[in-house]
């Protein structure tokens, strides 16, 4: 791999690094990741040989992307258990549990697909921090010596993974699911398997939506970012409930007997006060996005659970998990973390709390969402701008202070920069849709002729 040219972006984004599949991402840099990761997590202790578990998602890039890493890690001297399709705190889940030194994920999550991605894991089964993966991109371009005759890595596949992973997300369920009739969107995904399985060992009649892979229908209108056909089939079979993972089973989104989605901060706020009447949610307290619904906030304050925003991004929600001890987090988009089950987002695990949720409360989903109402919610991207100069406008303070003022306790304005494109995300949460709209199309509008690029 030819060295990378001074100044270039940094190669890690937010969730690994992402990219088009045999362009952006292609085997020859899949195989070189592998091996500074090699060198950088795979050093065994006291002479053992280190190994590393490999998991991918169904997309057909992960075949020769898999193949690539494998190559990496072996060549590099580390033995590789490679797991197959899995989920991606599926693979979490068995690199801490199997003693590994690091574990990789091969997917693009709910992306379309052509695109692909690598995620890596420590040994504890935990996303790597900045540092470290800066230490990974830093080794590309470093010489080293290569292993020879028995120095190379072996490789050898983990036939029983799909069962572990099931035997351990069944321990989120406090209340059998009997007499819960379940649809499940798996996205043509990693959880085409391990979902319904462990929905239906749980006890719940499951109708597999978009449970059949062929490598090429990943995310394509289903799953959590298309759930028209969930809501129907919801609707139609009579289902108590409707569950949908995206492409790496690492979030859930669910819908209500009515038809009516439940985002994830509703799910997250069904769980936290499920948590905190077993006694298990810790400090009273619970994580989430500066995204998150208004809504969300008012629910919980007004039912004794405190509330810690953090930017967006789960591997931010976990960072203060697990710097200030907290037990559970999430975000809007389904990423829901039960840091004493798991050690990342799990829609399967998810899936089976809020499913126990309901059979330990005798009540339907809908009734346990009503704990918290949603504000209208509009999102607008303002593209074309000069995102670096969003604090310094006094045009653009101007005009949220004027919002703010008008809209009072009942809403609230958040402006990001993107951290990947040249735009800013105005999202205004008003009383209603109306309201919501007039106000982000107001700041929207100074916002692109404030910070207009030259």
């Amino acid at each position: 791999m030819a060295p990378r040219a001074a100044g270039a972006p940094r190669l890690f984004g937010t969730d690994g690094v992402r990219g088009l599949a045999n362009r952006d991402l292609t085997a020859e840099l899949a195989l070189a990741l592998a091996c500074s990761a090699a060198h950088v997590l795979g050093q065994g202790s006291g002479g053992d040989r280190a190994f590393a578990v490999v998991g991918r998602d169904p997309r057909a890039s992960g075949e020769f992307l898999e193949a690539a890493v494998v190559a990496g890690l072996a060549s590099a001297g580390v033995d590789v258990l490679r797991v197959g399709v899995l989920p991606t705190p599926a693979v979490a889940f068995l690199t801490s549990t199997l003693g590994a030194r690091l574990g990789v994920m091969l997917s693009a999550s709910h992306n379309a697909m052509p695109d692909n991605g690598i995620k890596f894991f420590d040994a504890d089964g935990f996303k790597l921090a900045d540092d470290i993966e800066d230490r990974i991109e830093q080794g590309l371009d470093e010489s080293w010596e290569r292993p020879l005759g028995g120095g190379v890595g072996r490789v050898r596949d983990l036939v029983d993974g799909p069962s572990r992973y099931v035997d351990h997300v069944l321990s989120a369920v406090r209340a059998p699911l009997t007499g819960l009739r379940v649809v499940v969107d798996c996205a043509h995904g990693a959880a085409s398997t391990v979902s319904p399985e462990a929905l239906s060992r749980a006890g719940a009649e499951v109708l597999a939506l978009h449970a059949s892979p062929d490598g090429l229908n990943i995310n394509d209108g289903c799953g959590s970012t298309h759930m028209e056909s969930l809501v129907q089939a919801v609707v139609e079979s009579g289902a108590d409930a409707g569950i949908a993972h995206d492409g790496d089973a690492d979030r859930c989104l669910a819908v209500d007997a009515t038809g009516a989605t439940v985002d994830g901060d509703q799910i997250l706020a069904i769980l936290a006060l499920g948590s905190r009447d077993a006694g298990l949610l810790s400090q009273d307290t619970v994580v989430s996005t500066v995204m998150s619904n208004l809504g969300f906030r008012v629910a919980m304050q007004g039912q004794g659970v405190n509330v810690v925003e953090t930017a967006v991004g789960d591997r931010y929600v976990l960072e203060a998990m697990r710097e200030h001890g907290y037990s559970l987090g999430g975000e809007q988009s389904g990423h829901i973390v039960m840091l004493d089950l798991a050690t990342t987002g799990d829609g399967v695990l998810t899936a089976l709390a809020l499913l126990s949720r309901m059979a330990e409360t005798g009540s339907s989903l809908r009734d346990l969402a009503s704990v918290m109402t949603r504000l209208p919610q509009v999102l607008v991207n303002v593209p074309g701008v000069d995102k670096a100069r969003l604090g310094e406008s006094p045009e653009v303070t101007a005009a949220v202070a004027e919002v703010e003022a008008s809209l009072g306790a009942t809403g609230r304005v958040l402006l990001r920069a993107s951290g990947t494109e040249p735009l800013v995300r105005v999202m205004v949460e008003a009383p209603t849709a109306e309201q919501a709209t007039a106000a982000a199309d107001a700041i929207a509008t100074v916002v692109r002729e404030s910070l207009a690029l030259d």
